[in-house]
């Protein structure tokens, strides 16, 4: 594994041994081999949980951080991304995290097949894939259930701009849950039918295991839906209100990637409820995060 960026490329036995890696370092049955890689953080999109995760990672590796703010980087200038980073690794700086509004920006770096590129690391490409989140959202499961097969998952929001929700459905389904959506209809990618169908969010509460919610990312959505927006209406009509959290059975779990819009996705006394598994994510980020720098450093 040289780069990870894209969960969905990776074989199920080599997920479920990162599954397994970041447990096992949570669990304390597996130390972290202490060593001196050189890691660059670049955040071109705004990040608190990923950027801060990734260098709580990084520092429980043992790794040194190379502080890069992109904002205040000679991309501003005009250097390409290829460039930035090939500059990077002529420094001696051996991986990437890196979190970017294009989809796919990976793509045409690993093409290059530069002696000088970084091993890189998505942190997020645009509305495509997340890999790392979808990782952490593995292991919050699987530490829960101990398996996915036949597992009932509501994906339930944004879905048409969440790179999170596109990651999660595909490896989910090809572990073996049962995916469905909910939100509302006009972002629903028609392309999600080959992960699991679209219900009413009110449809089957009752029988579901895991419903995630996602976030309204305003700052994706076009003016004229933002002037439409409503967010009481949002959460009357596709948030977790009380009336739909007690529906739930009691082994079900809440589960949202984060930031919370408070009384918009889920209502404000239902965010740290005891179904709630959203801050249990976030600390399980960092021993997903981890075992994904264990995994790229230890590929050759």
């Amino acid at each position: 594994m040289e780069n990870f960026v894209n969960l969905n490329e990776l074989s199920t036995s080599e997920v479920q041994n990162l599954i397994d890696n970041a447990l096992a370092f949570k669990n304390g049955t597996r130390e972290p081999q202490k060593s001196e890689h050189m890691v660059a953080n670049l955040f071109f999109e705004n990040s608190t949980r990923t950027h801060s995760s990734f260098q709580v990672a990084e520092l429980k590796m043992g790794w040194e951080q190379i502080m890069i703010d992109p904002q205040t980087s000679s991309t501003k200038k005009g250097e390409s991304l290829s460039d930035t980073l090939k500059t990077l690794g002529a420094l001696g700086i051996e991986y990437a995290v890196i979190r970017h509004s294009i989809n796919d920006w990976y793509k045409p770096l690993i093409e290059e097949h530069s002696p000088l590129m970084p091993h890189l690391i998505n942190a997020g490409d645009g509305n495509g894939q997340h890999p790392s989140q979808s990782l952490l959202d593995l292991v919050t499961i699987y530490e829960e259930f101990g398996h996915f097969d036949g597992l009932n998952v509501r994906i339930v929001g944004d879905l048409l701009h969440s790179r999170v929700a596109r990651s999660n459905a595909e490896i989910l389904q090809r572990l073996g849950a049962n995916v469905t959506f909910s939100g509302p209809e006009e972002w629903y990618p028609a392309d999600f039918d080959q992960y699991g169908s679209y219900v009413p969010l009110d449809e089957g509460l009752e029988n579901l295991d895991i419903i995630m919610f996602l976030r309204v990312q305003h700052e994706r959505i076009a003016e004229m839906d933002q002037a439409d927006f409503s967010a009481v209406d949002y959460h009357h009509n596709f948030g977790l209100t009380k009336d739909r959290y007690d529906k739930l059975k009691d082994s079900a779990i809440i589960m949202h990637p984060a930031p919370v819009n408070r009384d918009v996705e889920i209502a404000d006394a239902l965010v740290e409820a005891p179904k709630s598994r959203i801050f249990k994510q976030m600390t399980n980020g960092v021993y997903a995060r981890m075992a994904i720098l264990d995994a790229v450093s230890n590929h050759e």
